[in-house]
């Protein structure tokens, strides 16, 4: 087990599952995983991403399962479109069925390779059911910096990651 001291006190590093849309965010969400708040293991290589999409719905099922399984929460990273993205959405539905901790970050402030901000997407929990068919955006956490420089973004997001963490995986949606 890895260790860090959270809160004063000694605690293991989660294991999370990032989910953002690949394309548009990467780079935002690369900022995010190397923050080293969660666990090494829970930021898989950009490269086993590449390698996972080319392949069959199936095999692309079959590897989130793979990882999902292995995480106590899943963090999804919001940029600009990632509601409508079909991954993510399957990547939150597999969350909840598995009764992971669930949370998301808004990352439009953080700045990708090219400099750029972009302007914040739509809930992606808002079209994702609970078994009661209540909306899981009303009791999911989206945190959105409230910050507009890319620097101070990161900032908060690094100060508050381990608490978004800690809280998601206290406070699951009902099943």
């Amino acid at each position: 087990m890895i260790y860090k001291i959270y809160k004063g006190q000694v605690s293991v590093m989660r294991q999370v599952f990032f989910s953002f849309e690949y394309n548009k965010d990467v780079w935002r969400a690369s900022q995010i995983r190397k923050m080293n708040v969660v666990s090494k293991s829970s930021t898989f290589s950009d490269n086993d991403w590449e390698t996972v999409k080319s392949k069959s719905e199936a095999s692309i099922k079959k590897w989130i399962n793979e990882q999902m399984a292995m995480r106590s929460c899943i963090v999804v990273l919001i940029g600009k479109t990632t509601s409508t993205r079909k991954w993510v959405k399957y990547e939150i539905e597999k969350a909840y069925e598995l009764k992971k901790g669930i949370v998301g970050i808004y990352i439009h402030g953080l700045k990708n390779e090219n400099g750029d901000q972009t302007e914040k997407g739509s809930n992606p929990f808002y079209n994702v059911f609970t078994n009661n068919g209540e909306r899981l955006s009303k009791y999911v956490t989206c945190y959105d910096p409230p910050y507009k420089s890319s620097k101070f973004v990161y900032d908060d997001i690094s100060n508050n990651i381990d608490d978004l963490i800690e809280n998601a995986i206290e406070n699951k949606p009902p099943q």
